[in-house]
């Protein structure tokens, strides 16, 4: 029981001073304005020129009835961190070899995450008003950033969008090892309502969903094979006193 207790302390401070560290140095990276609008704008261009560049019009759906605007708001403040630690505890206590592999997911795209954010800052949609977006976690719903704090984050860090990754590598854990299939479809649709609150409330571009995506189950393939590299064989020391590998049956 001791044992156990100290893991799952040992794995919430591990947690804990992740997001810490994700979200400060996010918060800190020295960004370019003028940079990040550039980058955005190229960022709809490549949309553009693959035909799907259609966020305007679909956030136009979304302001046009305040219910389906309050709903994606809340998806896409409450349906991230909330669903993340839930699922990160769930996978602790009942898959403890699954919660190692996604915990690592998550790290390992975090980390590569902060690097494109210092090196490619992205203003998001919700700050390109002359193509009509608006911000409408903050001025149509009563969904508040009070998960995500606007001081704390860096808020030209649009591409990738882990909001969506990591929600997609939980989505995967809770399909894949779920009971219930009532489980299993919330892991199934959880990303996908997350890929639709992040356009429809204009903090992402669906390039950024893309790239979020692939990172993260970049970060899962990663971490999969590290999780099945084989032990090493244990050293003996024979009876001529050199160490050596155990050779007895």
């Amino acid at each position: 029981m001791i044992s156990r207790r100290r893991q799952v302390v040992r794995e919430m401070t591990v947690i804990t001073a992740a997001i810490v560290l994700y979200f400060g140095v996010r918060g800190l990276i020295t960004t370019r304005v003028d940079v990040a609008y550039r980058n955005a704008e190229d960022v709809v261009d490549l949309e553009r020129s693959a035909g799907v560049f259609v966020e305007p019009r679909l956030q136009r759906v979304v302001t046009a009835h305040s219910w389906l605007a309050e709903l994606v708001g809340y998806i896409y403040i409450y349906g991230h961190w909330p669903v993340l630690l839930a699922t990160l505890g769930w996978l602790l206590f009942r898959h403890r070899e699954a919660y190692l592999r996604f915990r690592n997911a998550m790290l390992i795209s975090g980390g590569i995450g902060l690097v494109i954010f210092a090196v490619f800052p992205v203003a998001p949609p919700r700050f390109l008003t002359m193509y009509g977006f608006v911000d409408t976690v903050t001025e149509r719903t009563s969904a508040y950033r009070v998960l995500q704090p606007p001081a704390f984050v860096n808020q030209y860090a649009a591409v990738p969008s882990l909001h969506f990754g990591w929600n997609l590598l939980m989505g995967i854990a809770v399909a894949g090892l779920g009971g219930h299939w009532i489980i299993r479809l919330f892991g199934w649709l959880m990303p996908l309502l997350m890929l639709a609150a992040i356009v429809l409330t204009a903090n992402h571009y669906l390039f950024d969903g893309l790239v979020g995506g692939a990172l993260a189950l970049f970060g899962l393939f990663v971490a999969t094979r590290i999780g099945r590299r084989p032990p090493r064989a244990p050293v003996v020391v024979g009876t001529t006193g050199r160490a050596g590998r155990d050779l007895r049956p």
